[in-house]
């Protein structure tokens, strides 16, 4: 008989691409997902910072994952803003298109292998491999460094 622990296997991913790959967030980490308006530019603000969007009563900063990735980043009617929840704070990262929900076996992620070293593997939480696609799982409190999750603090509270 099913006891349900196999419920706990299963992982909810929310699909998306950048650029021609296929990324994807723990639904947990997702709020919403948001049409792509324009948010309010910041001065200074490091290059893949578009700026803040007002969202729940406050301003959250939008990051644009296709310039943190180093691709380029046409607005097409595709491009969507997932609000995603860090934990002290919110943050909109810029896609190109939000593909599925997609539930996941979790004993079919592996591991970045050693060929993914340095700065790319500290954004990946895993990875989905079939025939058919690879979907990297992305960790998305790994999006931004310490460093720059202060400094989006301090522009909020300004």
């Amino acid at each position: 008989m099913n006891t349900g622990d196999d419920v706990q296997d299963d992982v909810q991913v929310v699909t998306f691409k950048v650029g021609r790959q296929e990324f994807a967030f723990d639904i947990l980490q997702v709020e919403r997902i948001l049409r792509y308006t324009a948010p309010s530019p910041l001065p200074k603000a490091p290059e893949f910072l578009e700026g803040v969007l007002s969202y729940g009563g406050s301003a959250i900063p939008v990051i644009d994952l296709r310039k943190r990735f180093e691709l380029d980043a046409p607005i097409g009617e595709e491009t969507r803003m997932m609000v995603l929840e860090l934990e002290t704070q919110r943050v909109a990262v810029l896609v190109d298109a939000v593909c599925e929900v997609v539930k996941v076996d979790s004993t079919t992620i592996t591991a970045p292998g050693a060929m993914v070293s340095g700065l790319a593997a500290v954004y990946i939480a895993g990875i989905i491999s079939s025939p058919e696609r690879t979907i990297i799982i992305l960790n998305a409190r790994k999006l931004l460094s310490a460093t720059e999750r202060l400094a989006l603090e301090t522009l909020g509270a300004a």
